[in-house]
């Protein structure tokens, strides 16, 4: 097993050599290449196979029954008031545990060797109202290459709504960003799913980038996986209940959803320890591709077995972001190769202690980002 760059990090930074806006990385420095040996030497030492590891088909398929009971029942056989007040929001959390275990590490081609496994494990995410063609592109490559890079990085820009780097535009309503964006998180759902795909199919871009629309089976799976999702999200419970029953129902999922996958991301990059680094005159970053994955990003909760389980492995982003091709099941173990490495590199790893601290940290960046910035004042 080698430690490569995924395909897809590949492509974006090779094509930065000619596209004079993208930033460029050193890939071949010593911290790098030591970090990729060493974890090499990990699995090849004790004969472990990254991916195809049975704990990834069984947690699977308990995800996927969660997901399918909390749904049928929801829709079939829900009758009493309280029955809501679990089924949605454990339907609402089901869905989430698909997005971060089974769609995300088959989209990085970490879940499995079979490249069609991994296909299978993406196109969750079409069945759930993503799309796994652009979330590639959006994720994979231009989150995954230029992490926390503004202007570049698409995960940390949300327009004018909020301010979530140093460097991004202050606006006087910012000042309250520390209290109103915890609502507008839980509609980064609804937004995927009634506006963000359209848009990029019909604009042709990703990331605010031009990229190319899907075609053949791409854009077959694109809209198979949209009429899907409607017909599980609206049709069939408007064979039971009344439409406005349905748009609560649905709300109230995609609220949970959004806010669960939202606040797990941010914990990962928008935080007071990360680093949010610019490009200089020449349009090069200032440390290799594997220091600069290390420090715009923060573990957290790394001893928690709820977190290990549930987030798929996104507590150890540190670990995912330089070894997106590794099953998440194996992060705890390679953790401590990863830290010790950066340790004697002098390379800053981030981790709290518990999901709580990690929130709280969350919570203070995005005050600090409410204020003007000095320069303005």
């Amino acid at each position: 097993m080698k430690c490569e760059f995924p395909e897809a990090v590949r492509a974006a930074l090779t094509q930065t050599a000619t596209t004079r806006t993208s930033p460029r990385f050193d890939t071949a420095s010593e911290f790098q290449q030591t970090l990729r040996r060493r974890v090499d030497e990990y699995f090849e030492k004790n004969r472990i196979n990254p991916r195809d590891d049975w704990r990834m088909y069984l947690k699977t398929a308990i995800i996927l029954t969660w997901a399918i009971a909390s749904y049928v029942l929801l829709i079939f056989y829900a009758s009493a008031w309280w029955h809501y007040l679990l089924l949605i929001p454990s339907l609402g959390f089901a869905l989430s545990a698909i997005g971060f275990n089974v769609q995300h590490d088959a989209s990085h081609g970490g879940y499995s060797n079979n490249r069609i496994i991994n296909k299978l494990g993406a196109l969750t995410l079409d069945v759930i109202g993503g799309s796994s063609y652009f979330w590639v592109r959006k994720h994979n490559q231009a989150h995954h290459t230029y992490t926390n890079i503004v202007d570049h990085d698409d995960d940390i820009d949300l327009g004018v709504l909020g301010r979530l780097a140093p460097h991004q535009k202050y606006l006087p309503f910012h000042r309250w960003q520390h209290l109103y964006l915890w609502v507008l998180y839980g509609l980064i759902a609804v937004r995927w799913h009634v506006y963000g795909d359209f848009r990029d199919i019909v604009k042709g871009t990703a990331a605010g980038r031009p990229t190319q629309r899907p075609r053949g089976w791409d854009l077959f799976v694109f809209w198979a996986g949209k009429v899907i999702f409607i017909t599980l999200a609206f049709g069939l419970p408007l064979l039971v209940y009344s439409w406005w029953q349905v748009l609560l129902i649905y709300l109230g999922v995609a609220w949970i959803q959004g806010m669960t996958l939202s606040i797990v991301f941010q914990l990962a990059h928008v935080m007071e320890d990360a680093d949010f680094p610019l490009p200089d005159p020449n349009n090069r970053m200032n440390q290799c591709f594997a220091a600069h994955q290390v420090q715009t990003t923060v573990d957290f909760a790394r001893k928690s077995w709820f977190w290990n389980w549930y987030v798929g492995g996104l507590n150890f982003q540190i670990e995912h972001h330089l070894f997106p091709r590794i099953c998440h099941v194996h992060y705890p173990a390679i953790a401590p190769i990863v830290e010790q490495t950066c340790k004697e590199f002098g390379v800053r790893y981030t981790a709290h202690e518990t999901f709580w601290q990690a929130l709280k940290s969350h919570y203070r960046f995005l005050k600090r980002l409410s204020r003007p910035p000095v320069s303005a004042a």
